[in-house]
Protein backbone atom coordinates (compact mmCIF):
# COMPACT_ATOMS: atom_id res chain seq x y z
CA UNK A 1 0.00 0.00 0.00
CA UNK A 2 2.64 2.41 0.93
CA UNK A 3 4.51 1.82 -2.72
CA UNK A 4 1.05 3.20 -4.38
CA UNK A 5 0.64 5.87 -2.21
CA UNK A 6 3.73 7.46 -3.62
CA UNK A 7 3.18 7.21 -6.72
CA UNK A 8 1.81 10.97 -7.77
CA UNK A 9 0.21 11.90 -10.89
CA UNK A 10 2.75 14.09 -13.03
CA UNK A 11 6.05 11.99 -12.56
CA UNK A 12 8.64 12.03 -14.89
CA UNK A 13 7.65 9.44 -17.47
CA UNK A 14 4.28 11.05 -18.04
CA UNK A 15 5.72 14.23 -18.94
CA UNK A 16 8.40 12.90 -21.18
CA UNK A 17 5.83 10.68 -22.76
CA UNK A 18 3.43 13.11 -23.18
CA UNK A 19 5.86 15.83 -25.12
CA UNK A 20 6.76 12.39 -27.32
CA UNK A 21 3.31 12.61 -28.21
CA UNK A 22 2.52 15.94 -28.91
CA UNK A 23 5.61 16.19 -31.27
CA UNK A 24 4.80 12.95 -33.35
CA UNK A 25 1.28 13.72 -33.56
CA UNK A 26 2.25 17.10 -34.49
CA UNK A 27 3.59 16.01 -37.48
CA UNK A 28 1.04 13.09 -37.99
CA UNK A 29 -1.88 15.63 -38.14
CA UNK A 30 -0.97 17.67 -40.79
CA UNK A 31 -0.25 14.76 -43.44
CA UNK A 32 -4.05 15.85 -44.92
CA UNK A 33 -2.69 19.63 -45.50
CA UNK A 34 0.09 17.96 -48.03
CA UNK A 35 -3.01 16.36 -50.17
CA UNK A 36 -3.16 19.41 -52.38
CA UNK A 37 -0.39 20.61 -52.85
CA UNK A 38 1.57 16.93 -53.37
CA UNK A 39 -1.35 16.24 -55.66
CA UNK A 40 -1.14 19.35 -58.03
CA UNK A 41 2.59 19.67 -58.32
CA UNK A 42 2.24 15.97 -59.83
CA UNK A 43 -0.80 15.80 -61.42
CA UNK A 44 -1.82 13.02 -59.34
CA UNK A 45 -5.41 11.42 -58.71
CA UNK A 46 -6.72 12.59 -55.14
CA UNK A 47 -7.06 8.86 -54.44
CA UNK A 48 -2.77 8.62 -54.83
CA UNK A 49 -1.62 10.53 -51.93
CA UNK A 50 -4.79 9.14 -49.87
CA UNK A 51 -3.86 5.70 -50.29
CA UNK A 52 -0.29 6.40 -49.29
CA UNK A 53 -1.74 7.81 -45.94
CA UNK A 54 -4.10 5.20 -45.63
CA UNK A 55 -0.67 2.72 -46.02
CA UNK A 56 0.46 4.71 -43.24
CA UNK A 57 -2.45 4.02 -40.82
CA UNK A 58 -2.45 0.22 -41.43
CA UNK A 59 1.54 0.02 -40.82
CA UNK A 60 0.56 2.18 -37.62
CA UNK A 61 -1.75 -0.53 -36.70
CA UNK A 62 0.05 -3.37 -37.55
CA UNK A 63 3.28 -1.92 -36.10
CA UNK A 64 1.48 -1.13 -32.88
CA UNK A 65 1.30 -4.75 -31.07
CA UNK A 66 4.78 -5.43 -32.43
CA UNK A 67 6.26 -2.67 -30.88
CA UNK A 68 4.43 -2.84 -27.66
CA UNK A 69 5.60 -6.53 -27.47
CA UNK A 70 8.88 -5.61 -27.64
CA UNK A 71 9.08 -2.68 -25.63
CA UNK A 72 7.57 -5.03 -23.00
CA UNK A 73 10.15 -7.86 -23.67
CA UNK A 74 13.44 -5.66 -24.22
CA UNK A 75 12.86 -2.27 -22.73
CA UNK A 76 9.87 0.32 -23.45
CA UNK A 77 13.07 2.85 -24.40
CA UNK A 78 14.55 0.75 -26.94
CA UNK A 79 11.36 0.41 -28.85
CA UNK A 80 10.28 4.10 -28.43
CA UNK A 81 13.71 5.14 -29.98
CA UNK A 82 13.39 2.77 -32.39
CA UNK A 83 10.16 3.65 -33.68
CA UNK A 84 11.29 7.98 -33.85
CA UNK A 85 14.61 6.40 -35.67
CA UNK A 86 12.60 5.03 -37.94
CA UNK A 87 9.87 7.84 -38.28
CA UNK A 88 12.42 10.53 -38.91
CA UNK A 89 14.25 8.44 -41.86
CA UNK A 90 10.49 7.84 -43.26
CA UNK A 91 9.52 11.85 -43.40
CA UNK A 92 12.99 12.43 -44.95
CA UNK A 93 13.09 10.61 -47.78
CA UNK A 94 9.56 11.26 -48.36
CA UNK A 95 10.29 14.66 -48.88
CA UNK A 96 12.52 13.95 -52.32
CA UNK A 97 9.73 11.18 -53.48
CA UNK A 98 8.18 11.85 -56.75
CA UNK A 99 6.04 8.96 -57.45
CA UNK A 100 2.62 7.74 -55.61
CA UNK A 101 4.61 4.66 -55.32
CA UNK A 102 7.36 6.21 -53.79
CA UNK A 103 4.96 7.82 -51.20
CA UNK A 104 3.05 4.45 -50.74
CA UNK A 105 6.39 2.98 -49.53
CA UNK A 106 8.11 5.13 -47.67
CA UNK A 107 4.54 5.44 -45.74
CA UNK A 108 5.13 2.21 -44.36
CA UNK A 109 8.20 3.34 -42.48
CA UNK A 110 6.11 6.45 -41.12
CA UNK A 111 3.53 4.34 -39.89
CA UNK A 112 5.74 2.07 -38.60
CA UNK A 113 7.92 5.13 -36.76
CA UNK A 114 4.62 6.45 -35.45
CA UNK A 115 3.58 2.74 -34.05
CA UNK A 116 6.94 2.95 -32.21
CA UNK A 117 6.79 6.33 -30.82
CA UNK A 118 2.51 6.61 -30.32
CA UNK A 119 0.42 5.32 -28.05
CA UNK A 120 0.65 1.74 -27.77
CA UNK A 121 3.84 2.02 -26.26
CA UNK A 122 3.54 5.38 -24.43
CA UNK A 123 0.52 4.58 -23.25
CA UNK A 124 1.67 0.82 -22.08
CA UNK A 125 4.70 2.51 -19.95
CA UNK A 126 2.75 5.52 -18.52
CA UNK A 127 -0.11 2.55 -17.42
CA UNK A 128 2.40 0.37 -15.91
CA UNK A 129 4.14 2.75 -14.35
CA UNK A 130 0.79 4.69 -12.63
CA UNK A 131 -0.78 3.95 -9.08
CA UNK A 132 -3.86 2.53 -9.69
CA UNK A 133 -5.82 5.81 -8.30
CA UNK A 134 -4.29 7.94 -10.72
CA UNK A 135 -3.72 5.58 -13.60
CA UNK A 136 -7.13 6.35 -15.64
CA UNK A 137 -6.08 10.15 -16.00
CA UNK A 138 -2.79 9.66 -16.62
CA UNK A 139 -3.75 7.49 -19.40
CA UNK A 140 -6.26 10.58 -20.39
CA UNK A 141 -3.41 13.22 -20.08
CA UNK A 142 -1.07 11.57 -21.95
CA UNK A 143 -4.10 11.29 -24.93
CA UNK A 144 -4.18 14.66 -24.45
CA UNK A 145 -1.12 15.35 -24.92
CA UNK A 146 -1.08 13.39 -28.61
CA UNK A 147 -4.14 16.04 -29.20
CA UNK A 148 -1.92 19.10 -28.27
CA UNK A 149 0.23 18.20 -31.03
CA UNK A 150 -2.77 18.46 -33.29
CA UNK A 151 -3.62 22.13 -32.58
CA UNK A 152 0.08 23.11 -33.08
CA UNK A 153 0.88 20.92 -36.24
CA UNK A 154 -1.45 22.06 -38.65
CA UNK A 155 -1.22 25.92 -38.26
CA UNK A 156 2.75 25.26 -37.75
CA UNK A 157 2.71 23.34 -41.25
CA UNK A 158 0.45 25.63 -42.79
CA UNK A 159 2.76 28.79 -41.87
CA UNK A 160 5.46 26.80 -43.39
CA UNK A 161 4.03 26.13 -46.87
CA UNK A 162 3.32 29.33 -47.11
CA UNK A 163 6.73 30.59 -47.31
CA UNK A 164 8.29 26.85 -48.87
CA UNK A 165 7.56 24.07 -50.77
CA UNK A 166 6.15 20.88 -49.23
CA UNK A 167 9.41 18.49 -49.45
CA UNK A 168 11.06 21.50 -46.92
CA UNK A 169 8.70 21.08 -44.41
CA UNK A 170 9.29 17.34 -44.94
CA UNK A 171 12.64 17.99 -44.07
CA UNK A 172 12.12 20.26 -40.89
CA UNK A 173 9.81 17.78 -39.81
CA UNK A 174 11.90 14.73 -39.70
CA UNK A 175 14.70 16.92 -37.72
CA UNK A 176 12.11 17.58 -35.19
CA UNK A 177 11.46 14.00 -34.66
CA UNK A 178 15.00 12.80 -34.82
CA UNK A 179 15.17 15.49 -31.87
CA UNK A 180 12.96 14.05 -29.67
CA UNK A 181 14.80 10.98 -28.79
CA UNK A 182 16.74 13.14 -26.36
CA UNK A 183 13.22 12.31 -24.00
CA UNK A 184 13.72 8.69 -24.31
CA UNK A 185 16.40 7.95 -21.17
CA UNK A 186 13.54 9.62 -19.25
CA UNK A 187 11.29 6.62 -19.65
CA UNK A 188 12.98 4.72 -17.01
CA UNK A 189 10.28 2.57 -15.69
CA UNK A 190 9.87 0.92 -12.13
CA UNK A 191 6.87 -0.78 -12.23
CA UNK A 192 4.61 -1.62 -9.79
CA UNK A 193 5.92 -4.85 -7.63
CA UNK A 194 2.76 -6.57 -8.56
CA UNK A 195 3.10 -6.29 -11.77
CA UNK A 196 7.01 -7.26 -11.62
CA UNK A 197 6.04 -10.57 -9.74
CA UNK A 198 3.47 -11.69 -12.04
CA UNK A 199 4.61 -15.19 -13.58
CA UNK A 200 2.18 -14.93 -16.75
CA UNK A 201 4.04 -15.59 -20.20
CA UNK A 202 2.04 -12.94 -22.98
CA UNK A 203 1.34 -16.18 -25.16
CA UNK A 204 -1.00 -17.36 -22.02
CA UNK A 205 -2.44 -13.62 -21.83
CA UNK A 206 -3.11 -13.23 -25.22
CA UNK A 207 -4.80 -16.71 -25.74
CA UNK A 208 -6.97 -15.97 -22.74
CA UNK A 209 -7.74 -12.63 -24.37
CA UNK A 210 -8.60 -13.99 -28.10
CA UNK A 211 -11.35 -16.63 -26.22
CA UNK A 212 -12.66 -13.54 -24.58
CA UNK A 213 -16.03 -11.80 -26.19
CA UNK A 214 -15.34 -8.73 -24.37
CA UNK A 215 -12.05 -8.34 -26.19
CA UNK A 216 -13.50 -9.02 -29.51
CA UNK A 217 -16.03 -6.89 -28.91
CA UNK A 218 -13.54 -4.03 -28.14
CA UNK A 219 -11.57 -5.28 -31.49
CA UNK A 220 -14.60 -4.62 -33.75
CA UNK A 221 -15.79 -1.12 -31.93
CA UNK A 222 -12.35 0.41 -32.17
CA UNK A 223 -12.74 0.25 -35.74
CA UNK A 224 -14.93 3.18 -36.38
CA UNK A 225 -13.07 5.41 -33.92
CA UNK A 226 -10.14 4.88 -36.68
CA UNK A 227 -12.07 5.30 -39.53
CA UNK A 228 -13.77 8.33 -38.65
CA UNK A 229 -10.44 10.02 -37.08
CA UNK A 230 -8.18 9.46 -40.27
CA UNK A 231 -10.89 10.32 -42.68
CA UNK A 232 -11.41 13.95 -41.11
CA UNK A 233 -7.37 14.27 -40.71
CA UNK A 234 -6.94 13.06 -44.21
CA UNK A 235 -10.02 14.57 -46.34
CA UNK A 236 -11.66 17.56 -44.05
CA UNK A 237 -9.42 20.11 -44.74
CA UNK A 238 -10.17 19.31 -48.45
CA UNK A 239 -14.25 18.92 -48.10
CA UNK A 240 -14.05 22.71 -46.77
CA UNK A 241 -11.92 24.32 -49.34
CA UNK A 242 -14.22 22.39 -52.15
CA UNK A 243 -18.00 22.84 -50.38
CA UNK A 244 -17.77 25.70 -47.74
CA UNK A 245 -19.29 29.00 -48.34
CA UNK A 246 -16.52 32.07 -47.80
CA UNK A 247 -16.32 33.21 -45.14
CA UNK A 248 -17.17 35.93 -44.49
CA UNK A 249 -15.46 39.46 -44.22
CA UNK A 250 -15.27 40.92 -41.15
CA UNK A 251 -16.82 37.89 -39.11
CA UNK A 252 -15.01 36.38 -36.27
CA UNK A 253 -13.77 33.93 -38.09
CA UNK A 254 -12.41 36.14 -40.32
CA UNK A 255 -9.85 37.41 -38.19
CA UNK A 256 -8.46 34.19 -37.59
CA UNK A 257 -8.58 33.15 -41.35
CA UNK A 258 -9.27 34.25 -44.40
CA UNK A 259 -9.99 31.84 -46.81
CA UNK A 260 -12.00 28.06 -47.14
CA UNK A 261 -8.07 26.55 -47.41
CA UNK A 262 -7.24 28.11 -43.65
CA UNK A 263 -10.01 27.12 -42.77
CA UNK A 264 -9.13 23.61 -43.22
CA UNK A 265 -6.17 23.70 -41.20
CA UNK A 266 -8.14 25.99 -38.44
CA UNK A 267 -10.34 23.04 -38.24
CA UNK A 268 -8.03 20.10 -37.68
CA UNK A 269 -6.37 22.74 -34.64
CA UNK A 270 -10.13 23.17 -33.78
CA UNK A 271 -10.20 19.33 -33.22
CA UNK A 272 -7.24 19.32 -31.43
CA UNK A 273 -7.63 21.89 -28.83
CA UNK A 274 -11.29 20.69 -27.49
CA UNK A 275 -9.83 17.12 -27.89
CA UNK A 276 -7.37 17.95 -25.04
CA UNK A 277 -10.30 18.70 -22.67
CA UNK A 278 -12.40 15.63 -23.45
CA UNK A 279 -9.35 13.23 -23.51
CA UNK A 280 -8.57 14.59 -19.98
CA UNK A 281 -12.01 14.72 -18.77
CA UNK A 282 -12.66 11.14 -20.31
CA UNK A 283 -9.98 10.13 -18.05
CA UNK A 284 -11.17 11.73 -14.74
CA UNK A 285 -14.43 9.95 -15.78
CA UNK A 286 -12.90 7.33 -16.46
CA UNK A 287 -11.84 6.58 -12.73
CA UNK A 288 -14.40 4.51 -10.74
CA UNK A 289 -16.97 4.85 -13.12
CA UNK A 290 -18.00 2.57 -16.23
CA UNK A 291 -16.55 3.16 -18.87
CA UNK A 292 -17.94 1.06 -21.92
CA UNK A 293 -21.08 3.23 -20.62
CA UNK A 294 -19.17 6.47 -21.26
CA UNK A 295 -17.77 4.98 -24.80
CA UNK A 296 -21.15 4.17 -25.69
CA UNK A 297 -22.19 7.42 -25.78
CA UNK A 298 -19.26 8.69 -27.45
CA UNK A 299 -20.05 7.20 -30.59
CA UNK A 300 -23.16 7.99 -30.16
CA UNK A 301 -22.49 11.51 -30.01
CA UNK A 302 -20.19 11.17 -33.22
CA UNK A 303 -22.80 9.84 -35.14
CA UNK A 304 -25.58 12.15 -34.07
CA UNK A 305 -22.79 15.88 -34.42
CA UNK A 306 -21.94 13.97 -37.92
CA UNK A 307 -25.62 13.52 -39.48
CA UNK A 308 -26.30 17.01 -38.66
CA UNK A 309 -23.15 18.33 -40.06
CA UNK A 310 -24.36 16.22 -43.38
CA UNK A 311 -27.72 17.12 -43.59
CA UNK A 312 -27.37 21.78 -43.08
CA UNK A 313 -25.29 23.28 -45.92
CA UNK A 314 -21.26 23.72 -45.10
CA UNK A 315 -20.61 27.20 -43.40
CA UNK A 316 -17.78 28.54 -41.96
CA UNK A 317 -20.05 28.58 -38.96
CA UNK A 318 -20.82 24.60 -38.75
CA UNK A 319 -16.98 23.54 -39.34
CA UNK A 320 -16.11 25.50 -36.02
CA UNK A 321 -19.43 24.17 -34.30
CA UNK A 322 -18.66 20.57 -35.67
CA UNK A 323 -14.86 21.02 -35.07
CA UNK A 324 -15.55 22.05 -31.38
CA UNK A 325 -18.07 19.24 -30.76
CA UNK A 326 -16.01 16.19 -32.75
CA UNK A 327 -12.66 17.07 -30.99
CA UNK A 328 -14.67 17.10 -27.36
CA UNK A 329 -15.05 13.41 -28.53
CA UNK A 330 -12.28 13.04 -30.60
CA UNK A 331 -9.34 10.60 -28.63
CA UNK A 332 -11.62 10.60 -25.24
CA UNK A 333 -12.14 6.81 -26.61
CA UNK A 334 -8.43 6.25 -26.13
CA UNK A 335 -7.88 6.52 -22.10
CA UNK A 336 -11.41 5.01 -21.75
CA UNK A 337 -10.56 1.54 -24.10
CA UNK A 338 -6.49 1.26 -22.97
CA UNK A 339 -8.16 1.30 -19.17
CA UNK A 340 -10.48 -0.69 -20.19
CA UNK A 341 -8.00 -3.23 -21.19
CA UNK A 342 -5.47 -2.57 -18.38
CA UNK A 343 -8.92 -3.37 -15.91
CA UNK A 344 -9.26 -6.29 -17.33
CA UNK A 345 -6.79 -8.09 -18.47
CA UNK A 346 -3.95 -6.83 -16.11
CA UNK A 347 -1.16 -4.25 -16.64
CA UNK A 348 1.56 -6.63 -17.89
CA UNK A 349 0.72 -6.77 -21.21
CA UNK A 350 -0.91 -3.71 -21.34
CA UNK A 351 0.67 -2.12 -24.42
CA UNK A 352 0.77 -5.08 -26.50
CA UNK A 353 -3.20 -6.16 -25.67
CA UNK A 354 -4.28 -2.13 -26.27
CA UNK A 355 -2.17 -2.32 -29.90
CA UNK A 356 -3.76 -5.69 -30.69
CA UNK A 357 -6.84 -3.34 -30.41
CA UNK A 358 -5.57 -0.40 -31.38
CA UNK A 359 -4.93 -2.29 -35.18
CA UNK A 360 -8.38 -2.23 -35.31
CA UNK A 361 -8.76 1.06 -35.07
CA UNK A 362 -5.85 1.43 -37.72
CA UNK A 363 -7.00 -0.85 -40.04
CA UNK A 364 -10.63 1.55 -39.89
CA UNK A 365 -8.15 4.38 -40.86
CA UNK A 366 -6.86 2.36 -43.74
CA UNK A 367 -10.63 2.20 -44.85
CA UNK A 368 -11.64 5.36 -43.95
CA UNK A 369 -8.57 7.40 -45.69
CA UNK A 370 -8.44 5.13 -48.91
CA UNK A 371 -12.02 4.76 -49.14
CA UNK A 372 -12.82 8.42 -49.15
CA UNK A 373 -10.18 9.42 -51.69
CA UNK A 374 -11.62 6.71 -53.96
CA UNK A 375 -15.19 7.72 -53.65
CA UNK A 376 -14.13 11.31 -54.55
CA UNK A 377 -12.26 10.19 -57.96
CA UNK A 378 -15.58 8.39 -58.36
CA UNK A 379 -18.13 10.83 -57.75
CA UNK A 380 -16.23 14.21 -57.43
CA UNK A 381 -17.61 14.00 -53.19
CA UNK A 382 -17.40 12.82 -50.01
CA UNK A 383 -21.00 12.65 -49.17
CA UNK A 384 -21.35 8.57 -49.87
CA UNK A 385 -18.24 7.75 -47.74
CA UNK A 386 -19.49 10.34 -44.56
CA UNK A 387 -22.47 8.38 -44.50
CA UNK A 388 -20.91 5.28 -44.48
CA UNK A 389 -19.08 6.82 -41.41
CA UNK A 390 -21.84 7.51 -39.57
CA UNK A 391 -22.96 3.66 -39.99
CA UNK A 392 -19.64 2.63 -38.50
CA UNK A 393 -20.32 5.00 -35.74
CA UNK A 394 -23.95 3.60 -34.68
CA UNK A 395 -22.36 0.07 -34.34
CA UNK A 396 -19.91 1.14 -31.99
CA UNK A 397 -22.32 2.84 -30.29
CA UNK A 398 -24.21 -0.41 -29.62
CA UNK A 399 -21.31 -3.07 -29.56
CA UNK A 400 -19.81 -1.61 -26.38
CA UNK A 401 -23.01 -2.13 -24.85
CA UNK A 402 -22.74 -6.35 -23.90
CA UNK A 403 -18.88 -5.29 -22.55
CA UNK A 404 -18.01 -7.10 -19.44
CA UNK A 405 -16.53 -4.96 -17.38
CA UNK A 406 -15.11 -7.16 -14.54
CA UNK A 407 -11.62 -8.42 -14.27
CA UNK A 408 -10.96 -11.38 -16.47
CA UNK A 409 -10.07 -13.16 -13.77
CA UNK A 410 -12.82 -12.85 -11.13
CA UNK A 411 -15.16 -13.73 -14.24
CA UNK A 412 -12.89 -16.74 -14.50
CA UNK A 413 -13.37 -17.46 -10.59
CA UNK A 414 -17.32 -17.14 -10.81
CA UNK A 415 -17.69 -19.66 -13.62
CA UNK A 416 -15.02 -22.15 -12.04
Amino acid sequence: MSDQKNYSLFTPILIAGSLILLLGFAIRSTFGLFQIPIAEEFMWARSEFSLAIAIQNLAWGIGTPLFSALGEKYGDRKAIALGLILYALGVFISSTATSPEAHQMLNVLIGFGIAGSGFGPILGVVGRTSSPKNRSLALGIATAAGSAGQVIGPPFAALLLSYMPWSTVFEIFAIISLLTIILVPILKSNTLNSINKSKEKMSDALFEAFKDPTYIMLFLGFFSCGFQLAFITAHFPALISESSSPIIQGSIISLICNTVEGLGALSIALIGLFNIVGSILAGALGKGNSKKYFLALIYSGRTIVSILFIIFPITPISVVLFSIVMGALWLATVPLTAGLIGYIYGLKFMGTLYGIVFLSHQIGSFVGVWLGGWFYDIYGSYDIVWWVGIGVGAFSAIIHLPVKEKPLNERKLQHA
